[in-house]
């Protein structure tokens, strides 16, 4: 889905690094492994994105690329809805018909995915995952490697603490301390 949101942006990424793999993706070469990411630097490849799922890996890789000296834009697809007050972070991506609402803050690293909803006045922390049609209410906080599943929905002015997991379908009504996984209506510790 990155690679596809870059194109819509007008830039057409020059390779892949993963672990392993086919030697190409969507038409993009696989150019090694994470670990050679120095080797590109070094020959002036100075913007990457990180396209992981996972939210503690992705966080730890960025770090990575960073320290080497390469700048991690935020990439928001021409059909998502960013409010001018909005601010998103480094390393964000924003995918096609999400809404981002006025004052909204979306950290670093972040994932909104297709159709998700960031109401006003919300606050995302560092490598935060708002799943497909997930809608976080106004002023709703999300701390950081939290996953908001696909579905959820989460009560205005709720705070949902750091590596979090809020299943598919879940509705948050209460706030969530850091560390435990929801799910249900209302979610409810599992």
């Amino acid at each position: 889905m990155v690679i596809e949101l870059w194109r819509a942006l007008g830039v057409e990424p020059q390779g892949l690094l993963a672990e392993a793999g086919p030697p190409s993706l969507l038409g993009v070469p696989l150019l090694g492994r994470p670990l050679e990411a120095e080797r590109l630097r070094r020959q002036g490849i100075d913007r990457a994105a990180v396209a992981v799922g996972d939210n503690a890996a992705r966080e730890r890789l960025a770090a990575a690329l960073v320290r080497l000296g390469f700048a991690l834009p935020p990439a928001v697809h021409p059909a998502a809805r960013v409010s001018p007050s909005a601010e998103i972070g480094a390393g964000s991506v924003v995918l096609p018909s999400a809404v981002i609402a006025a004052a909204a803050r979306v950290g670093p690293l972040a994932i909104i995915n297709h159709a998700a909803v960031v109401d006003h006045d919300a606050a995302l922390e560092q490598a935060v995952h708002i799943g497909p049609g997930a809608v976080l209410a106004g002023e709703v906080r999300v701390g950081a490697r939290s996953l908001v599943g696909a579905g959820a929905v989460v009560k205005p002015g709720v705070t949902i603490g750091a590596d979090v997991l809020v299943g598919a379908g879940a509705v948050v009504v209460r706030p969530v301390p850091a560390g435990l996984r929801v799910m249900g209506v209302p979610a409810r510790p599992v």
